[in-house]
């Protein structure tokens, strides 16, 4: 008769953790690591968020296209028109081929400053700043990132457009022989620097919506410092006028802007410092008041 030889018991193999913790169930150190800088708040994260946002509400693209709109068309309409009889454009009598063909920018100006403050305030009306200031606690990198997506993109959209609205005025200007090319001197530097101009004006926006929370009251701040201002300064003994009127921000970024060289006007160079001061001291400003109210 045969004999039946017990099988073998199987040797049993240790399990080890790899995820959570074998005694407490908390996950590993390594995972907890992992797990941390996969959700963490960068600052290059939240510029990606703000971006999403602004490109994802039709109302911003609106607005922006607006400005280009405005700078164009206006250009070229003032541009059309000179040499007529008719006293048209920014500057009326005596305005060059460059100052016509940027005649819209008064306009533009108005345009990007409310789509900086709308930026900012509709997140207040709505309470999404609570949400963003609560997943950012220090709060700067939200200010930061609003503002340079705003005034890159209106940098870059304005660029084309002055030289679209350029190009454009001089091939419809009314006095062929006091057209301007893009050879001219200071030309090309006015250009880029309406463009450079705008976009401060949007971040100057971004900063007032931060500062007064109100689109009202910081859309009312930016049309009283671009366009009332000057006009009330010049009220003013030309003494005290003079000076004053020449470092307020639309007449500083004027100098940069255009090729004529006035009394009235700093020099391109003093005019982009003056400028950058305003834009800097108001984001400045907008930064400690974000880092001590309550949102």
């Amino acid at each position: 008769m045969p004999v039946l030889t017990p099988a073998p018991t199987p040797t049993a193999t240790p399990f080890v953790a790899s995820g959570p913790d074998a005694d407490t169930g908390a996950p590993a150190a390594g995972s907890r690591v992992a797990d941390r800088s996969a959700v963490g708040v960068t600052p290059r994260r939240v510029l990606a968020a703000e971006w999403l946002k602004f490109r994802s509400v039709r109302s911003n693209l609106t607005t922006l296209a607006s400005a280009a709109a405005a700078t164009v068309g206006f250009g070229m309409l003032f541009s059309a028109f000179a040499g007529s009889g008719d006293q048209v454009g920014p500057n009326r009598a005596g305005a060059d081929a460059l100052a016509m063909s940027l005649g819209g920018v008064n306009l533009a100006q108005i345009f990007v400053a409310v789509l900086g403050v709308m930026f900012v305030t509709s997140e207040y009306g709505s309470g999404l700043i609570r949400t963003m200031f609560t997943a950012v606690p220090t709060r700067l990198p939200v200010l930061g990132a609003k503002a340079a997506v705003v005034a890159v993109a209106t940098t870059v959209v304005m660029t084309v457009a002055s030289f679209a609205a350029f190009l454009g005025g001089q091939a419809v200007y009314g006095v062929p022989e006091a057209a301007m090319s893009l050879g001219d001197d200071g030309v090309i530097r006015a250009l880029f620097g309406t463009g450079l101009y705008l976009g401060g004006i949007a971040a100057m926006g971004v900063a007032l919506g931060f500062l007064l929370r109100s689109a009202g009251s910081a859309i009312g701040m930016v049309i009283g410092t671009l366009m009332v201002a000057p006009l009330l300064v010049r009220l003013l003994p030309s003494s005290f006028s003079d000076p004053v009127s020449r470092i307020l921000p639309s007449t500083a970024g004027e100098a940069f802007r255009s090729v004529a060289t006035s009394s009235d006007l700093l020099s391109p160079a003093a005019g982009a410092a003056v400028f950058t001061v305003w834009v800097v001291g108001l984001v400045g400003a907008a930064a400690l008041a974000v880092r001590r109210r309550d949102a």
